[in-house]
C-alpha cells in the first residue's frame, strides 16, 4: 500500500481533531477524502506529509513510517496544502526551479519546462506569482507538487479558484497522474468527486463514516425509487394499484415510485402499462446524488 493509517489520532489539548481512524490507499488509486469543516481532513493530510506529528497510531507512505523518516517520506509525497504557499515576489520559473532544485531534480530547466506544459502556465509563466489570479496561482502549486515525480500525491482543495476550463483540464490531470501514482484529494465539490475519484472517504468529527466507491455509497440498500413517465394521464389511486409501492409522487413530467429495494418494481411497472395499455416513455432507478450521500453522513 502507498498510504497506510493505523489507529491514527491528533488532539490539541484535550480536544480530539481525528479519533482512531484507519484507512489505506493503494498504488493507481484515486482517493476522495471529505468531510465538512472542521472533521479533521487537513489535519490527517498534515500528519500523512510529515508537516505535524501524530498524537496516537502509525502512518505509513510506500512502507515507510512517516514520524521516523520523514525526509525520506517527503521525497516521496508531493502536496498541495489548502492555503497554497508561494513566493509572491518570484517569478513562476524561478520559484519551480528553487523547488526542483531542493529536491535535486535532474535537468531542472527541462522540468519546469514540462510542469509549465501540463498545468497550463504557458502564457503566464514569465510573470511574477504575486501577479497571477487565484487558479493560476493554483496550477503554480500543483506543478510544484508533483515537479520531483512523487509516487503519492496529497491535494487539499485541488481546484479551489479554478473557472471551469480551468477546472477541466486540471481533472483531466489528476486522473492522468492517478494512472500510475496514489492521489489522495480533498474537495467541497461533489462533482468533482463523482468525475475523478475510485472511491471516497467521508470524516465527520475526526471519525470515518464511510470508505467505499462512490456508486456503492449512493445505493440505498433498504429503499429502491423508480422514475416512470407515460405518454397518457394516468391517475394517482389507478398507480397506487401497482404492488408493492410504499409512497407515490407526482413530478413535472412523471411520477416516482418508492418500494423495498428487494421488489421488482420495474417489471411491476411495465406490467402495469401493458395491462392499461400505456406507453412508457421513461422508466429508471433513481439513485442518491453523493451530495445527498455527503449530507446524511456528516449532519
Amino acid at each position: 500500500m502507498s498510504i497506510e493509517v493505523s489507529r491514527l489520532s491528533k488532539f490539541y489539548g484535550e480536544q480530539a481533531a481525528v479519533k482512531d481512524i484507519s484507512f489505506s490507499v493503494g498504488k493507481g488509486e484515486i482517493v476522495g477524502f471529505l468531510g465538512p469543516n472542521g472533521a479533521g481532513k487537513s489535519t490527517t493530510m498534515k500528519i500523512i506529509t510529515g508537516f505535524i506529528p501524530a498524537s496516537k497510531g502509525e502512518v505509513k507512505v510506500c512502507g515507510l513510517p512517516v514520524d521516523v523518516d520523514s525526509l525520506e517520506t517527503r521525497q516521496l509525497i508531493g502536496y498541495l496544502p489548502e492555503h497554497n504557499p508561494l513566493y509572491l515576489d518570484m517569478y513562476v520559473k524561478e520559484y519551480l526551479e528553487f523547488v526542483g532544485k531542493i529536491y535535486k531534480v535532474s535537468d531542472v530547466k527541462d522540468r519546469v519546462a514540462d510542469m509549465v506544459k501540463a498545468v497550463g502556465l504557458d502564457v503566464e509563466q514569465n510573470k511574477k506569482i504575486g501577479a497571477l489570479s487565484k487558479g493560476y496561482r493554483q496550477r503554480v502549486g500543483l506543478a510544484q507538487a508533483i515537479i520531483h515525480e512523487p509516487q503519492v500525491l496529497i491535494l487539499d482543495e485541488p481546484t479551489s479558484g479554478l473557472d471551469p476550463n480551468q477546472l477541466a483540464e486540471i481533472r483531466e490531470l489528476i486522473k492522468k497522474i492517478g494512472k500510475e501514482k496514489t492521489v489522495m484529494l480533498s474537495t467541497h465539490i461533489m462533482q468533482e468527486v463523482e468525475a475523478i475519484c475510485d472511491r471516497v472517504v467521508i470524516i465527520r468529527k475526526g471519525e470515518i463514516v464511510a470508505d467505499d466507491k462512490a456508486s456503492f455509497l449512493q445505493v440505498n440498500e433498504d429503499v429502491q425509487i423508480v422514475y416512470a413517465e407515460f405518454d397518457g394521464v394516468v391517475s394517482k389511486s389507478l398507480l397506487a394499484k401497482i404492488e408493492g409501492i410504499k409512497k407515490l409522487h407526482k413530478t413535472d413530467k412523471g411520477w416516482l415510485f418508492e418500494t423495498n429495494s428487494k421488489d421488482n418494481l420495474r417489471k411491476s411497472i411495465a406490467q402495469f402499462a401493458q395491462s392499461n395499455s400505456l406507453l412508457i416513455l421513461t422508466l429508471r432507478v433513481e439513485e442518491k446524488t453523493l451530495e445527498e450521500v455527503f449530507k446524511e453522513l456528516t449532519k
